[in-house]
Order: structure tokens, then C-alpha cells, then sequence
């Protein structure tokens, strides 16, 4: 292999590719980054459960492939200065040249390397800023406890043109829809997606204008296992395997009758939300006080360091005080696409609702579900 590229093409694709790598190889070949040089340079990354691979354009002298640490090469590439790069094989190494800097880097068997999967059947398109946009929002309530593994995912549901994208972790919910391109408009599934894999392949295809979405279910033309899901978009693929488990019935937790409401700004509610938890110790709640026109956020009681803050708001419905996990309540602020949020109370210690408040009228694409703490716990 013999070839030369620009700096900043490589080393997008490069920490592109690395998010495949995985932290603890099973096999050594692994942890390495496959670069295969032609008419283009493809890089392409695998740990079993999701593949990445990202392919650039490069002026070859001689085609090849070769295997190399990904992890080192990702660190030697978003150190480089601003030059075209040169990468050259030699026997069993590879040197990487930029500038007057030279890496000499040990190359693994490529032989042993694994076949990445193939793509699936494509199944439609979306704009890549929307996807991005809604993934981010939905994938806010994922839980992280590997023990209960069906939510650590997105639940993906795909109903004609319509897309839903579904997490919880038990304590709060966050829905999300939006409109999409499916090539099939009869097609009518839903899989659970890993919301750490789905979340960082949405923002990094943010580059082109739409994300290709490829899917193959169990049973669904052979598919083995979980079946996979695959997004492509500007010159980068990845594909990744979809989750098994029960995901909870998440229709019968939205509220449909609501007892009280109050909008506020999000922009001075989120900050001082931020301010009042200042005090609280860990794992403590923020206090919430609704009264016309007004509420009131406490933290902190008896001996503690406390805090108290008013604000305007517009309320109605009785004199209702509630309790939140503030990193939880400002996570939902944060994925809220408004500048006012509406916060709906079903009743004393249930769920309360959040959304945005869309123009016109019209229905929120987003809703957040947020379980309170129980007042004096």
C-alpha cells in the first residue's frame, strides 16, 4: 500500500471507524483498524455487535490492505498537523507520514481479520438533522444497568411514513415522533436499537442531508439472532445488532387526564433548577410549589444548606407542591425543542407530563414522562 490524503478527511474517518472498536477485544485481531486502499480508502472497524466502516477519497500510488491499532492510529491522527498524510506498508509495518512527523505502526494479519456483516435491506430514508434531533431527545430516559439489558435501548417503531422512538429506565419516558421516507409504506415493525450505538450514529451522520435506514428483523429473509439494523449516509455505514427482551407497554403510562398545568420559560427555569440543586446531596429531590402565577423551587432541609427561588409561571389547577431527581427534570429540559415547557400533573405522586408548546396548536412531537420522589423521602 502506498497512498497520500488530507489530514482532515483521515482523521474523521478514523475516530468514525473507532467507534466500533471495542474496549475489551475477545481476539486481538479486534482491536485493530482495517484499511484497504483502491480507487478509495475504506476504513472499517467490527466487535460483533456493530461494525462502522467510512470510505474517503485518496491519490493511490499502490493499492492494499492492511491492519493496524485502531485506538493508536485514531490518537496519532487527531494529533497530526494540518498536511497531507502519506501512509506506506513495508513488510510488517506501516509508516504514516505528515509533515516532519513519521509513525511507524506494527501491522496485524489481515487474514484473521472477521468479514464485516453486509448491509441490510434497505427500508427508507430520513433527513440526517431531524434523526439526529430526535434520537438525542428519545434517548434521554435510556437506563444504563446492563442487567436489564431491553432498556438500555431505543424502541424504534416504524408505522407507514411514521417513526416513534421510544426509551425509559423506569423512572421517566421519552417519546418522540417523526415523519419519515420508507420504501415500503405497508411496512409496520418495531426492534429495540442500543441508544448508545443509535445515538452516535445519528450524530455523526449529521454531514450529509439523509441517513439511509436498513434493517433486517429475525426470520425476515433468513436473518439470524436479534436481527440488525444499519444507517448510512455521506460516505459512512454502520450497522449494529438489534436487542432482544420485552420493552414495557409505554402506551398505558401517557396520561389521559390531567388534574393541572403550568408553562414555563425553559431557558431561567432550567437555571434555576441548576442553582437551587446546588444544595442538595446526592440522589435528594428538588421541591416544586405551584400556586398562581408563581412557582416556588426549594432544596435542602433541617441543618442543610437550603435554597429557595421563585418564578413566574403560568398556572392552573389547586395549590399543588411535587418533587423531582433534578439531573432527571433537567434532562427533560434540555431535550425539550421549545423555548416555553408545559409541565401536566396527573395527580399527587404520579408522573407528570413534559412537552414543548408547538405553534399553531398543534401536537407535540415530543413527551416526556417524569416519575416524582415522594415528598419527605
Amino acid at each position: 500500500m502506498k497512498i497520500e490524503l488530507e489530514r482532515d478527511a483521515l482523521a474523521e474517518a478514523v475516530a468514525w471507524t473507532a467507534r466500533a472498536l471495542p474496549a475489551r477485544p475477545a481476539v486481538p485481531v479486534l482491536a485493530g483498524m482495517l484499511l484497504a486502499a483502491g480507487a478509495d480508502l475504506t476504513l472499517s472497524s467490527f466487535d460483533y455487535d456493530v461494525s462502522a466502516q467510512a470510505r474517503i477519497p485518496v491519490s493511490t500510488q499502490e493499492e492494499g490492505t492492511v491492519l493496524v491499532s485502531g485506538r493508536l492510529l485514531a490518537e496519532i491522527t487527531r494529533s497530526l498537523p494540518p498536511r497531507p498524510v502519506s501512509i506506506v506498508t513495508d513488510g510488517s509495518r506501516a509508516v504514516l507520514t505528515c509533515g516532519s512527523a513519521t509513525f511507524t505502526l506494527l501491522t496485524m494479519p489481515v487474514e484473521d481479520y472477521p468479514s464485516l456483516p453486509q448491509m441490510p435491506e434497505l427500508v427508507g430514508t430520513v433527513g440526517s438533522d431531524a434523526f439526529a434531533s430526535a434520537v438525542t431527545q428519545s434517548a434521554t430516559a435510556a437506563g444504563r444497568d446492563d442487567t436489564l439489558p431491553a432498556l438500555t435501548g431505543v424502541r424504534v417503531e416504524i408505522d407507514g411514513d411514521s417513526l416513534t422512538l421510544v426509551s425509559t429506565d423506569r423512572y421517566r419516558l421519552a417519546v418522540r415522533e417523526l415523519r419519515w421516507n420508507p420504501t415500503r409504506p405497508d411496512l409496520n415493525v418495531a426492534m429495540l436499537v442500543p441508544a448508545r450505538a443509535l445515538a452516535e450514529s445519528a450524530r455523526a451522520l449529521t454531514s450529509g442531508a439523509e441517513v439511509c435506514i436498513a434493517l433486517a428483523l429475525p426470520g425476515d429473509g433468513g436473518a439470524p439472532g436479534e436481527g440488525m439494523i444499519g444507517f448510512e449516509g455521506a460516505g459512512r455505514r454502520t450497522t449494529t445488532r438489534l436487542l432482544g427482551g420485552e420493552f414495557p407497554r409505554y402506551q398505558n403510562l401517557l396520561p389521559s387526564q390531567i388534574t393541572g398545568s403550568a408553562e414555563l420559560v425553559c431557558e431561567p427555569f432550567g437555571a434555576a433548577v441548576k442553582r437551587v440543586a446546588l444544595v442538595a446531596e446526592r440522589n435528594t429531590a428538588v421541591r416544586l410549589a405551584f400556586s398562581p402565577g408563581q412557582v416556588v423551587l426549594e432544596a435542602g432541609t433541617g441543618d442543610e444548606a437550603q435554597a429557595v427561588e421563585a418564578l413566574e409561571a403560568a398556572y392552573e389547577g389547586d395549590d399543588f407542591q411535587i418533587a423531582f431527581n433534578p439531573q432527571f427534570l433537567l434532562d427533560g429540559l434540555t431535550a425539550i425543542d421549545s423555548d416555553t415547557v408545559r409541565i401536566s400533573f396527573t395527580g399527587p405522586g404520579k408522573a407528570v407530563l413534559m412537552t414543548g408548546k408547538p405553534a399553531g396548536g398543534a401536537e407535540p412531537d415530543y413527551r416526556y414522562l417524569l416519575m416524582p420522589i415522594r415528598l419527605g423521602a
